[in-house]
Protein backbone atom coordinates (compact mmCIF):
# COMPACT_ATOMS: atom_id res chain seq x y z
CA UNK A 1 0.00 0.00 0.00
CA UNK A 2 1.34 3.50 -0.76
CA UNK A 3 2.81 5.54 2.07
CA UNK A 4 2.19 9.27 2.40
CA UNK A 5 4.24 11.75 4.39
CA UNK A 6 2.25 14.59 5.89
CA UNK A 7 2.51 17.70 7.99
CA UNK A 8 -0.50 18.84 9.98
CA UNK A 9 -1.70 20.59 13.10
CA UNK A 10 -3.51 18.79 15.88
CA UNK A 11 -6.46 20.15 17.84
CA UNK A 12 -4.12 21.98 20.19
CA UNK A 13 -2.48 23.78 17.27
CA UNK A 14 0.83 21.89 17.47
CA UNK A 15 2.66 20.88 14.29
CA UNK A 16 2.78 17.14 13.54
CA UNK A 17 4.95 15.45 10.88
CA UNK A 18 4.63 11.73 10.20
CA UNK A 19 3.44 9.26 7.55
CA UNK A 20 0.40 7.12 6.96
CA UNK A 21 -0.53 4.16 4.74
CA UNK A 22 -3.55 4.59 2.52
CA UNK A 23 -4.75 3.30 -0.88
CA UNK A 24 -4.93 6.82 -2.37
CA UNK A 25 -4.08 10.38 -1.42
CA UNK A 26 -7.76 11.12 -0.93
CA UNK A 27 -8.06 8.21 1.52
CA UNK A 28 -5.00 9.50 3.38
CA UNK A 29 -6.62 12.93 3.74
CA UNK A 30 -9.84 11.40 5.02
CA UNK A 31 -7.96 9.23 7.51
CA UNK A 32 -6.00 12.21 8.85
CA UNK A 33 -9.15 14.31 9.03
CA UNK A 34 -10.84 11.58 11.08
CA UNK A 35 -7.96 11.80 13.54
CA UNK A 36 -8.74 15.48 14.07
CA UNK A 37 -5.68 16.77 12.21
CA UNK A 38 -5.63 19.93 10.11
CA UNK A 39 -3.58 18.80 7.09
CA UNK A 40 -1.02 21.24 5.70
CA UNK A 41 0.64 19.01 3.07
CA UNK A 42 0.56 15.37 1.92
CA UNK A 43 3.09 13.75 -0.44
CA UNK A 44 3.53 10.14 -1.51
CA UNK A 45 6.91 8.74 -0.36
CA UNK A 46 6.76 5.00 -1.21
CA UNK A 47 6.12 3.54 -4.64
CA UNK A 48 3.62 0.71 -4.62
CA UNK A 49 3.82 -2.39 -6.79
CA UNK A 50 1.95 -2.24 -10.11
CA UNK A 51 -0.71 -4.49 -8.68
CA UNK A 52 -1.11 -2.25 -5.67
CA UNK A 53 -1.11 0.85 -7.85
CA UNK A 54 -3.72 -0.69 -10.00
CA UNK A 55 -5.74 -1.54 -6.93
CA UNK A 56 -5.23 1.96 -5.61
CA UNK A 57 -6.26 3.43 -8.93
CA UNK A 58 -9.31 1.26 -9.06
CA UNK A 59 -10.14 2.28 -5.51
CA UNK A 60 -9.73 5.93 -6.39
CA UNK A 61 -11.70 5.36 -9.58
CA UNK A 62 -14.45 3.77 -7.59
CA UNK A 63 -14.62 6.72 -5.27
CA UNK A 64 -14.31 9.57 -7.76
CA UNK A 65 -17.81 9.18 -9.19
CA UNK A 66 -19.10 9.96 -5.69
CA UNK A 67 -18.08 13.60 -6.29
CA UNK A 68 -20.10 13.79 -9.48
CA UNK A 69 -23.49 13.80 -7.72
CA UNK A 70 -22.27 16.79 -5.69
CA UNK A 71 -21.58 18.74 -8.88
CA UNK A 72 -24.88 17.64 -10.34
CA UNK A 73 -26.70 18.52 -7.12
CA UNK A 74 -25.10 21.96 -7.16
CA UNK A 75 -26.33 22.62 -10.66
CA UNK A 76 -29.83 21.38 -9.80
CA UNK A 77 -30.01 23.34 -6.55
CA UNK A 78 -28.84 26.56 -8.16
CA UNK A 79 -25.83 28.72 -7.45
CA UNK A 80 -25.31 29.53 -3.76
CA UNK A 81 -25.27 33.22 -2.87
CA UNK A 82 -23.98 35.46 -0.06
CA UNK A 83 -26.99 34.40 2.02
CA UNK A 84 -25.43 30.95 2.51
CA UNK A 85 -22.18 32.35 3.95
CA UNK A 86 -23.28 32.96 7.55
CA UNK A 87 -25.35 29.74 7.92
CA UNK A 88 -22.39 27.72 6.61
CA UNK A 89 -19.93 29.34 9.04
CA UNK A 90 -22.35 28.86 11.96
CA UNK A 91 -22.87 25.16 11.16
CA UNK A 92 -19.13 24.64 10.63
CA UNK A 93 -18.31 26.35 13.95
CA UNK A 94 -20.85 24.22 15.82
CA UNK A 95 -19.29 20.99 14.56
CA UNK A 96 -15.68 22.19 14.89
CA UNK A 97 -16.19 23.18 18.52
CA UNK A 98 -17.62 19.69 19.13
CA UNK A 99 -14.23 18.17 18.29
CA UNK A 100 -14.48 17.44 14.57
CA UNK A 101 -11.80 18.62 12.18
CA UNK A 102 -12.81 21.20 9.59
CA UNK A 103 -12.70 18.62 6.78
CA UNK A 104 -14.87 16.09 8.61
CA UNK A 105 -17.28 18.85 9.63
CA UNK A 106 -17.72 19.93 6.00
CA UNK A 107 -18.16 16.30 4.90
CA UNK A 108 -20.85 15.79 7.51
CA UNK A 109 -22.61 19.01 6.53
CA UNK A 110 -22.62 17.99 2.84
CA UNK A 111 -24.60 14.89 3.83
CA UNK A 112 -26.86 16.09 6.66
CA UNK A 113 -28.00 19.60 5.61
CA UNK A 114 -31.41 19.66 3.93
CA UNK A 115 -31.49 23.20 2.50
CA UNK A 116 -30.60 22.71 -1.22
CA UNK A 117 -28.28 25.67 -1.83
CA UNK A 118 -26.43 25.28 1.46
CA UNK A 119 -26.04 21.56 0.88
CA UNK A 120 -24.71 22.20 -2.62
CA UNK A 121 -22.21 24.70 -1.19
CA UNK A 122 -20.99 22.19 1.41
CA UNK A 123 -20.73 19.47 -1.25
CA UNK A 124 -18.61 21.71 -3.46
CA UNK A 125 -16.30 22.67 -0.59
CA UNK A 126 -15.97 19.04 0.52
CA UNK A 127 -15.07 18.03 -3.03
CA UNK A 128 -12.18 20.53 -2.95
CA UNK A 129 -11.04 19.41 0.52
CA UNK A 130 -11.14 15.73 -0.42
CA UNK A 131 -8.75 16.48 -3.27
CA UNK A 132 -6.22 17.99 -0.84
CA UNK A 133 -7.17 21.67 -0.71
CA UNK A 134 -7.24 23.40 2.70
CA UNK A 135 -10.53 24.88 3.88
CA UNK A 136 -9.58 28.45 2.93
CA UNK A 137 -8.72 27.50 -0.66
CA UNK A 138 -11.88 25.39 -0.95
CA UNK A 139 -13.98 28.34 0.20
CA UNK A 140 -12.13 30.69 -2.16
CA UNK A 141 -13.40 28.53 -5.05
CA UNK A 142 -16.89 29.97 -4.30
CA UNK A 143 -16.30 33.75 -4.60
CA UNK A 144 -20.03 34.31 -5.11
CA UNK A 145 -20.50 33.24 -1.47
CA UNK A 146 -17.28 34.10 0.38
CA UNK A 147 -15.65 37.51 0.27
CA UNK A 148 -11.83 37.48 -0.07
CA UNK A 149 -11.55 38.98 3.41
CA UNK A 150 -13.38 35.94 4.81
CA UNK A 151 -11.16 33.40 3.06
CA UNK A 152 -8.04 35.30 4.13
CA UNK A 153 -9.21 35.21 7.73
CA UNK A 154 -9.86 31.47 7.49
CA UNK A 155 -6.37 31.01 6.01
CA UNK A 156 -4.86 32.96 8.91
CA UNK A 157 -6.82 30.83 11.39
CA UNK A 158 -5.53 27.65 9.76
CA UNK A 159 -1.94 28.88 9.83
CA UNK A 160 -2.09 29.83 13.52
CA UNK A 161 -4.16 26.82 14.65
CA UNK A 162 -6.98 29.08 15.91
CA UNK A 163 -9.64 28.27 13.32
CA UNK A 164 -12.44 27.98 15.89
CA UNK A 165 -11.70 31.40 17.36
CA UNK A 166 -11.53 32.88 13.87
CA UNK A 167 -14.90 31.36 12.98
CA UNK A 168 -16.44 32.77 16.18
CA UNK A 169 -15.19 36.29 15.41
CA UNK A 170 -16.35 36.04 11.80
CA UNK A 171 -19.81 34.87 12.85
CA UNK A 172 -20.13 37.74 15.32
CA UNK A 173 -19.01 40.24 12.67
CA UNK A 174 -21.38 38.94 9.98
CA UNK A 175 -24.26 38.73 12.46
CA UNK A 176 -23.79 42.40 13.32
CA UNK A 177 -23.82 43.30 9.62
CA UNK A 178 -26.98 41.24 9.04
CA UNK A 179 -28.69 42.92 11.99
CA UNK A 180 -27.79 46.36 10.58
CA UNK A 181 -29.29 45.44 7.19
CA UNK A 182 -32.42 44.15 8.92
CA UNK A 183 -32.78 47.41 10.85
CA UNK A 184 -32.38 49.39 7.63
CA UNK A 185 -35.05 47.37 5.83
CA UNK A 186 -37.37 47.62 8.82
CA UNK A 187 -36.86 51.37 8.98
CA UNK A 188 -37.68 51.78 5.30
CA UNK A 189 -40.68 49.40 5.26
CA UNK A 190 -43.15 51.74 7.01
CA UNK A 191 -42.36 54.87 4.96
CA UNK A 192 -42.59 52.85 1.74
CA UNK A 193 -45.96 51.46 2.86
CA UNK A 194 -47.21 54.94 3.66
CA UNK A 195 -46.08 56.27 0.26
CA UNK A 196 -47.85 53.38 -1.49
CA UNK A 197 -51.10 54.00 0.43
CA UNK A 198 -50.90 57.75 -0.18
CA UNK A 199 -50.30 57.16 -3.88
CA UNK A 200 -53.31 54.88 -4.03
CA UNK A 201 -55.55 57.46 -2.34
CA UNK A 202 -54.37 60.24 -4.65
CA UNK A 203 -54.90 58.12 -7.77
CA UNK A 204 -58.38 57.16 -6.57
CA UNK A 205 -59.40 60.81 -6.18
CA UNK A 206 -57.83 62.02 -9.40
CA UNK A 207 -58.78 59.16 -11.73
CA UNK A 208 -62.07 57.93 -10.29
CA UNK A 209 -63.80 60.44 -8.03
CA UNK A 210 -63.07 63.79 -9.67
CA UNK A 211 -64.23 62.88 -13.23
CA UNK A 212 -67.60 61.79 -11.78
CA UNK A 213 -67.77 64.90 -9.66
CA UNK A 214 -67.21 67.03 -12.75
CA UNK A 215 -70.04 65.25 -14.57
CA UNK A 216 -72.38 65.85 -11.63
CA UNK A 217 -71.47 69.52 -11.21
CA UNK A 218 -71.70 70.19 -14.94
CA UNK A 219 -75.18 68.68 -15.10
CA UNK A 220 -76.30 70.86 -12.19
CA UNK A 221 -74.88 73.98 -13.79
CA UNK A 222 -73.19 76.91 -12.14
CA UNK A 223 -69.61 78.06 -11.94
CA UNK A 224 -67.12 75.83 -10.10
CA UNK A 225 -64.63 77.29 -7.60
CA UNK A 226 -61.00 77.71 -8.63
CA UNK A 227 -59.80 74.88 -6.35
CA UNK A 228 -62.30 72.44 -7.89
CA UNK A 229 -61.42 73.53 -11.44
CA UNK A 230 -57.72 73.04 -10.68
CA UNK A 231 -58.25 69.47 -9.47
CA UNK A 232 -60.52 68.54 -12.34
CA UNK A 233 -58.15 70.01 -14.95
CA UNK A 234 -55.27 68.09 -13.38
CA UNK A 235 -57.33 64.89 -13.48
CA UNK A 236 -58.19 65.43 -17.15
CA UNK A 237 -54.53 66.05 -17.99
CA UNK A 238 -53.50 62.86 -16.21
CA UNK A 239 -56.00 60.83 -18.26
CA UNK A 240 -55.17 62.54 -21.57
CA UNK A 241 -52.46 61.38 -24.04
CA UNK A 242 -50.25 64.22 -22.80
CA UNK A 243 -50.46 62.89 -19.28
CA UNK A 244 -49.58 59.35 -20.38
CA UNK A 245 -46.67 60.70 -22.44
CA UNK A 246 -45.45 62.69 -19.42
CA UNK A 247 -45.56 59.53 -17.28
CA UNK A 248 -43.62 57.55 -19.90
CA UNK A 249 -40.99 60.29 -20.13
CA UNK A 250 -40.69 60.33 -16.34
CA UNK A 251 -40.12 56.55 -16.30
CA UNK A 252 -37.54 56.84 -19.08
CA UNK A 253 -35.79 59.65 -17.21
CA UNK A 254 -35.71 57.64 -13.98
CA UNK A 255 -34.37 54.58 -15.79
CA UNK A 256 -31.68 56.69 -17.46
CA UNK A 257 -30.67 58.16 -14.11
CA UNK A 258 -30.41 54.70 -12.55
CA UNK A 259 -28.34 53.51 -15.49
CA UNK A 260 -26.06 56.54 -15.22
CA UNK A 261 -25.58 55.87 -11.51
CA UNK A 262 -24.27 52.40 -12.38
CA UNK A 263 -21.36 54.00 -14.27
CA UNK A 264 -18.18 55.02 -12.45
CA UNK A 265 -18.70 58.75 -13.03
CA UNK A 266 -22.37 58.57 -12.08
CA UNK A 267 -21.67 56.63 -8.89
CA UNK A 268 -19.06 59.15 -7.75
CA UNK A 269 -21.33 62.12 -8.55
CA UNK A 270 -24.43 60.70 -6.83
CA UNK A 271 -22.45 59.51 -3.81
CA UNK A 272 -21.05 63.02 -3.49
CA UNK A 273 -24.58 64.49 -3.65
CA UNK A 274 -25.86 62.08 -0.99
CA UNK A 275 -23.13 63.22 1.40
CA UNK A 276 -24.43 66.80 1.15
CA UNK A 277 -28.06 65.99 2.03
CA UNK A 278 -29.19 66.72 5.63
CA UNK A 279 -30.32 63.21 6.64
CA UNK A 280 -28.39 60.89 4.34
CA UNK A 281 -25.02 62.62 4.74
CA UNK A 282 -24.54 61.92 8.49
CA UNK A 283 -25.97 58.43 8.04
CA UNK A 284 -23.45 57.56 5.29
CA UNK A 285 -20.60 58.88 7.45
CA UNK A 286 -21.78 56.64 10.30
CA UNK A 287 -21.96 53.66 7.93
CA UNK A 288 -18.41 54.30 6.73
CA UNK A 289 -17.05 54.56 10.28
CA UNK A 290 -18.86 51.37 11.33
CA UNK A 291 -17.64 49.38 8.31
CA UNK A 292 -14.09 50.65 8.86
CA UNK A 293 -14.01 49.89 12.61
CA UNK A 294 -15.76 46.51 12.43
CA UNK A 295 -13.80 45.13 9.50
CA UNK A 296 -10.36 46.40 10.48
CA UNK A 297 -10.70 45.18 14.08
CA UNK A 298 -11.69 41.67 12.98
CA UNK A 299 -8.88 41.46 10.43
CA UNK A 300 -6.17 42.71 12.77
CA UNK A 301 -7.42 40.52 15.62
CA UNK A 302 -7.07 37.43 13.44
CA UNK A 303 -3.45 38.07 12.47
CA UNK A 304 -3.87 39.74 9.07
CA UNK A 305 -1.05 42.20 8.38
CA UNK A 306 -1.89 45.90 8.65
CA UNK A 307 -1.28 46.53 4.93
CA UNK A 308 -3.53 43.67 3.82
CA UNK A 309 -6.16 44.52 6.43
CA UNK A 310 -6.38 48.13 5.23
CA UNK A 311 -6.77 47.02 1.60
CA UNK A 312 -9.56 44.61 2.56
CA UNK A 313 -11.27 47.24 4.71
CA UNK A 314 -11.27 49.64 1.77
CA UNK A 315 -13.47 47.22 -0.20
CA UNK A 316 -16.09 47.18 2.57
CA UNK A 317 -16.77 50.94 2.31
CA UNK A 318 -19.83 51.51 0.12
CA UNK A 319 -19.60 55.22 -0.61
CA UNK A 320 -17.13 55.73 -3.47
CA UNK A 321 -16.03 59.18 -2.25
CA UNK A 322 -15.09 57.77 1.15
CA UNK A 323 -13.54 54.69 -0.46
CA UNK A 324 -11.20 56.75 -2.62
CA UNK A 325 -10.26 58.91 0.37
CA UNK A 326 -9.55 55.80 2.43
CA UNK A 327 -7.44 54.38 -0.40
CA UNK A 328 -5.31 57.52 -0.32
CA UNK A 329 -4.99 57.23 3.46
CA UNK A 330 -3.92 53.59 3.12
CA UNK A 331 -1.14 54.62 0.75
CA UNK A 332 0.09 57.17 3.32
CA UNK A 333 0.01 54.55 6.09
CA UNK A 334 2.12 52.19 3.97
CA UNK A 335 4.62 55.02 3.59
CA UNK A 336 4.97 55.19 7.39
CA UNK A 337 2.33 57.69 8.46
CA UNK A 338 0.12 56.95 11.47
CA UNK A 339 -3.39 55.74 10.60
CA UNK A 340 -5.13 58.44 12.63
CA UNK A 341 -3.07 61.16 10.93
CA UNK A 342 -3.70 59.72 7.46
CA UNK A 343 -7.46 59.53 8.10
CA UNK A 344 -7.48 63.11 9.38
CA UNK A 345 -6.31 64.28 5.95
CA UNK A 346 -9.33 62.66 4.27
CA UNK A 347 -11.87 64.87 6.02
CA UNK A 348 -14.33 61.95 6.05
CA UNK A 349 -14.05 60.81 9.66
CA UNK A 350 -15.41 62.64 12.73
CA UNK A 351 -12.86 64.17 15.09
CA UNK A 352 -13.92 62.01 18.04
CA UNK A 353 -13.28 58.83 16.03
CA UNK A 354 -9.83 60.05 15.09
CA UNK A 355 -9.07 60.95 18.72
CA UNK A 356 -10.06 57.47 19.91
CA UNK A 357 -7.97 55.88 17.20
CA UNK A 358 -4.96 58.06 18.04
CA UNK A 359 -5.20 57.04 21.70
CA UNK A 360 -5.33 53.38 20.67
CA UNK A 361 -2.24 53.80 18.51
CA UNK A 362 -0.31 55.56 21.27
CA UNK A 363 -1.16 52.90 23.85
CA UNK A 364 -0.80 49.92 21.52
CA UNK A 365 -4.51 49.05 21.82
CA UNK A 366 -5.73 49.71 18.29
CA UNK A 367 -8.07 46.70 18.13
CA UNK A 368 -9.90 47.50 21.42
CA UNK A 369 -10.25 51.13 20.30
CA UNK A 370 -11.73 50.02 16.98
CA UNK A 371 -14.17 47.73 18.78
CA UNK A 372 -15.33 50.58 21.02
CA UNK A 373 -15.82 52.80 17.97
CA UNK A 374 -17.84 50.05 16.26
CA UNK A 375 -20.11 49.59 19.29
CA UNK A 376 -20.71 53.32 19.61
CA UNK A 377 -21.54 53.78 15.92
CA UNK A 378 -23.77 50.74 15.79
CA UNK A 379 -25.94 52.41 18.44
CA UNK A 380 -25.72 55.73 16.59
CA UNK A 381 -26.89 54.15 13.34
CA UNK A 382 -29.84 52.56 15.13
CA UNK A 383 -30.83 55.97 16.49
CA UNK A 384 -30.41 57.57 13.06
CA UNK A 385 -32.62 54.90 11.49
CA UNK A 386 -35.34 55.49 14.07
CA UNK A 387 -35.19 59.24 13.47
CA UNK A 388 -35.17 58.71 9.70
CA UNK A 389 -38.28 56.54 9.96
CA UNK A 390 -40.14 59.11 12.05
CA UNK A 391 -39.24 62.01 9.76
CA UNK A 392 -40.24 60.20 6.56
CA UNK A 393 -43.45 58.81 8.05
CA UNK A 394 -44.45 62.22 9.44
CA UNK A 395 -43.69 63.93 6.14
CA UNK A 396 -45.73 61.41 4.14
CA UNK A 397 -48.68 61.61 6.54
CA UNK A 398 -48.64 65.41 6.47
CA UNK A 399 -48.56 65.46 2.67
CA UNK A 400 -51.47 63.02 2.48
CA UNK A 401 -53.53 64.97 5.00
CA UNK A 402 -52.89 68.25 3.17
CA UNK A 403 -53.83 66.78 -0.21
CA UNK A 404 -56.95 65.00 1.07
CA UNK A 405 -57.95 68.14 2.95
CA UNK A 406 -57.54 70.20 -0.22
CA UNK A 407 -59.71 67.73 -2.17
CA UNK A 408 -62.38 67.82 0.55
CA UNK A 409 -62.31 71.63 0.51
CA UNK A 410 -62.62 71.66 -3.29
CA UNK A 411 -65.61 69.30 -3.23
CA UNK A 412 -67.43 71.11 -0.41
CA UNK A 413 -66.76 74.46 -2.08
CA UNK A 414 -68.23 73.16 -5.32
CA UNK A 415 -71.34 71.88 -3.55
CA UNK A 416 -71.88 75.22 -1.80
CA UNK A 417 -71.27 77.07 -5.06
CA UNK A 418 -73.87 75.01 -6.88
CA UNK A 419 -76.36 75.38 -4.00
CA UNK A 420 -75.91 79.13 -4.04
CA UNK A 421 -76.50 79.21 -7.80
CA UNK A 422 -79.76 77.31 -7.32
CA UNK A 423 -80.93 79.74 -4.62
CA UNK A 424 -80.08 82.75 -6.75
CA UNK A 425 -81.89 81.22 -9.68
CA UNK A 426 -84.90 80.48 -7.49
Amino acid sequence: MPRFAYTARDRAGKSVASDVDAPTRKDALRLLGARGLQVMSVTETATATPARKSAGASTGGAKKPAAAPARKGRREAGTPTRKECLPFLEALHDLATSGLSAGEAVRLLSVRIKEPKLRALCAGIWEQISEGAPLSRAMAASPEVFDPSITNLIQAGEATGSLNDTLARLIAHLTEQRELRRQLLTALAYPIFMVAVAGGVILFFLLFLLPRLKTLLTSLGGKMPASTSLLINFSEFALSPYGVATLILAIIGLSSFIGWRQTAAGRIATDSWLLKLPLTGPFIVSQTVLAFAQTLSVLLENGITAAEALRMTEKQIDNTVHREAFKTATARVLEGEALSVALTRTGCFPDLVLDRLAVGENTGNVVPSLKQIAIAYQKQISNQLNMFTKVIASGVLMAVFIFVGFIAFAIVSAVFQVSASFKMGG
